[in-house]
């Protein structure tokens, strides 16, 4: 190991992408890796709406859903290279030949501000490293609009994300995998899935890291 790289370690020693703990080595801890629960053949790709193919290769609940929450909300970026590699595999398996572009479901310019960083944006990238590709901006969120983990019902959430997303770049014609974090009702993805339509994608697919382990369930989930 390099003089460099020694002091890079003590610096900035690894740490567990869930949990944010100290290792020794890059990777996850033990224990969160004990409580990862991953989806499987039969409920790993569903429609959260009628029509709107999503894939997810994760549970969220446990370590996942708390290394969700601290990836999103308290700045612990690092957690996009795991979610991002699990995303990738599990997109190479499910959609393998089925889309040419990628992109993802932003946030408004107010959250851009606030968080410092697009969450579903650094999971595009980090996907798209692993398949030699960048991802496309094809998106524009053009409202701040609540957050959906704050809404009670799926109509709610439809209803709130309504009008919020505008097409940018040039989505016509392309077959499209539209990347988020968390799928909990599909109303976000739908939103931003029926906008690329409108403007003319060819198809589009969805994938999130995770999916919350009841369609529809509401709470502390931290889709926006």
């Amino acid at each position: 190991m390099s003089l460099r790289s020694c002091l890079l370690d003590l610096l900035f020693p690894p740490r567990c992408p869930l949990c944010g703990k100290v290792l020794d080595a890059p990777g996850v801890c033990p224990a969160c890796e004990a409580d990862i629960r991953r989806t499987g053949e039969e409920d790993g790709v569903w429609e959260p709406v009628p029509g709107l193919l999503c894939a997810a290769p994760l549970w969220y609940e446990g370590a996942v859903r708390d290394g969700l929450l601290r990836f999103k909300f308290h700045g612990g970026i690092s957690g996009a290279e795991f979610f991002g590699g699990e995303m990738c595999r599990w997109a190479a398996e499910r959609y393998s030949g089925e889309f040419d572009t990628v992109t993802w479901a932003p946030v408004s310019r107010k959250r851009l501000r606030q968080r410092g960083y697009d969450q579903a944006r650094l999971l595009a990238e980090s996907a798209c490293r692993l398949w030699g590709v960048r991802p496309e901006r094809l998106l524009r969120k053009v409202r701040d609009n609540p957050a959906q983990s704050g809404l009670e019902d799926a109509a709610a959430r439809r209803e709130n994300v309504r009008g919020v997303y505008e097409a940018a770049g040039a989505p016509e014609g392309k077959r499209i995998l539209l990347i988020d974090d968390i799928c909990t009702t599909g109303s976000t993805l739908s939103a931003c899935a029926g906008t690329l339509k409108a403007a003319g994608a060819a198809r589009v697919l969805c994938l999130t890291a995770a999916r919350t382990v009841k369609s529809g369930k509401t709470g502390e989930n931290g889709e926006e």
